[in-house]
């Protein structure tokens, strides 16, 4: 940074709109789920069914480190103001798809993937952007607590997300004459008015953010980039469902994941202007804090991935019932973000409430693993609750860590790093809680595969009381969810040592001056 003052006036209203920014990409995430089952049966999409999913996430994470790099080269305000409108495009034309049939011999299914898929280019640099904004306004002992505000939003979202899907999907069909709109495009539609407003606010009312170096774009590492982590991306969360681990199509997107990424390191040592500078690896902190940030997404996203299916087949709940069970893992996460936030901000110090959220992690988790099938559903609430608690500081903090160690030049992609390696870990805990589910229900019984437990929901039609009626299947769930709890507890434990090794660096009061000296390598304090 330059040193450039703001008003109070300009961060409020940059703050706000950061925040409808924040919120857009946060329900994206989650409102589309309940939508889901009534979509692939108007597009009759059902063998592409996690194809909507994993577009968005395909390209989401690919562009996130892109967008963070193009923010330090030409302004975070233009950079966000074309995701917005990237955005924008992919939730009307999603809203549209199959709308008018097939579009030149293009199935309305196939259709909504595509569209998906631009939706997430756009989202990729709406989260990366927000919080590389907040390092421009505010020095790091301040950015505690709006970075905590951001992270309860992202939670909020996560509760709002699935019950707004839901609500649309339900009752949101309207009838102009002949034509009809189905309840489920407003999912879509409903980022449309958002979107706007958000894009007025940022054109008309954000101040023009100095940005901290020039130069090309490092094009050919982009490229590298791309195709290193989409065949990463869909062998993760392809592998095991679509085809197996050991399938040819498994082993051959590893196979050009490794080769691309050998050949991106190279590049990158290379260029003048790296999209993922390799000096950054030689700053403990940012090493530290992005290993801690990956292994905790990972084990929170495997311990959370299947709970609504052992609510649903193990406990015979409903669907309705199972998704509000998740409710206080959702709302600790938005007390535990919030508070440490605060906490952050009085005491300039991040380490001790790293350390507190990951020991409220193995605690929450290891109690889930120990007593699972067990205890009642509100017990289990309060089990959720403390895992949520946990996980609400690594929300911000690890992202806070970064940004204060490395030099303001490298912000952008230093917060844009941070968010890529807690989507890969998201990515890569799903993956193997899921591979972890099928290999134990097959250990117990050949014929127990995941995907014939998923036959038995929608058989059972998740009507309570159904599913929890077969022992042998409720004993048999229980096992396998267990087993995944278990290997989220060892995770989390392998974030809690790292977590040690972050340097302890005090937070700056205030923003630095003009050009300072990168921190390479730093003693713990």
């Amino acid at each position: 940074m330059t040193g450039q003052p703001f008003s109070d006036a300009e961060r409020r209203l940059t703050l706000g709109a950061l925040m409808i920014v924040f919120l857009l990409s946060a329900l994206d995430q989650t409102i589309v789920s309940t939508a889901m089952p009534r979509i692939i049966a108007d597009l009759h999409g059902l063998t592409l069914y996690s194809w909507v999913t994993t577009a968005y996430l395909l390209t989401s994470t690919v562009m996130v480190p892109i967008w963070g790099k193009l923010g330090d080269i030409y302004g975070r305000k233009p950079v966000l103001v074309t995701g917005i409108l990237i955005f924008l495009a992919g939730s009307w034309l999603s809203g549209l798809s199959g709308e008018f049939g097939p579009v030149f011999g293009v199935s309305g299914m196939v259709q909504l993937i595509v569209f998906r898929a631009l939706q997430g280019i756009g989202g990729g640099a709406l989260f990366t952007t927000a919080f590389a904004i907040i390092a421009d306004l505010y020095p790091p002992r301040e950015r505690g607590k709006f970075a905590g505000i951001f992270g309860s939003v992202f939670g909020l979202a996560s509760v709002l997300g699935p019950l707004i899907g839901g609500y649309f999907t339900d009752h949101g069909t309207v009838q102009f004459g002949a034509h009809t709109i189905a309840g489920w495009r407003w999912v879509f539609y409903v980022n449309l008015p958002l979107s706007l407003l958000s894009l007025f606010m940022v054109i008309v009312k954000m101040p023009a953010l100095p940005h901290q170096r020039s130069g090309a774009v490092d094009v050919l590492g982009a490229a590298l980039l791309i195709t290193a982590f989409v065949p990463l991306l869909l062998a993760l969360s392809l592998g095991g469902q679509s085809f197996a681990w050991s399938s040819p199509q498994s082993l051959g997107l590893f196979a050009a994941a490794a080769v691309a990424l050998g050949l991106f390191i190279t590049v990158e040592t290379r260029v003048g202007n790296p999209i993922l500078p390799p000096h950054l690896f030689r700053n403990r902190t940012f090493s530290t804090a992005n290993l801690a940030g990956f292994l905790i997404s990972a084990a929170f996203m495997g311990v959370v991935m299947f709970l609504p299916l052992y609510l649903q087949l193990g406990l015979g709940v409903n669907a309705t019932t199972s998704g509000l069970a998740m409710l206080p893992l959702m709302g600790g996460m938005i007390i535990g973000s919030t508070l440490s936030g605060q906490l952050v901000s009085r005491t300039g110090r991040y380490k001790p409430f790293m350390l507190t959220g990951a020991v409220l992690m193995v605690i929450g988790v290891g109690l889930l693993s120990l007593f699972l099938g067990k205890v009642s559903l509100p017990i289990l609430c309060l089990m959720l609750l403390v895992v949520g608690l946990g996980l609400g500081p690594g929300q911000s903090l690890f992202n806070i860590a970064t940004q204060n160690a490395v030099d303001p030049r490298d912000i952008g992609v230093a917060t844009s790093s941070n968010q890529f390696f807690r989507q890969i870990g998201s990515t890569v805990g799903a993956a193997l809680a899921g591979a972890l589910l099928t290999h134990s229900l097959a250990g117990l019984d050949g014929a127990l595969s995941l995907g014939a437990l998923q036959g038995l929901a929608m058989e059972a039609g998740l009507h309570a009381g159904h599913a929890a009626a077969d022992p042998a299947l409720k004993a048999a769930l229980v096992h396998a969810v267990r087993s995944i709890m278990v290997a989220g507890v060892v995770v989390v434990l392998a974030g809690l040592v790292t977590i040690l090794f972050i340097p302890a660096l005090p937070l700056r009061s205030r923003m630095p001056e003009a050009a300072p000296v990168l921190v390479k390598d730093e003693p713990t304090v």
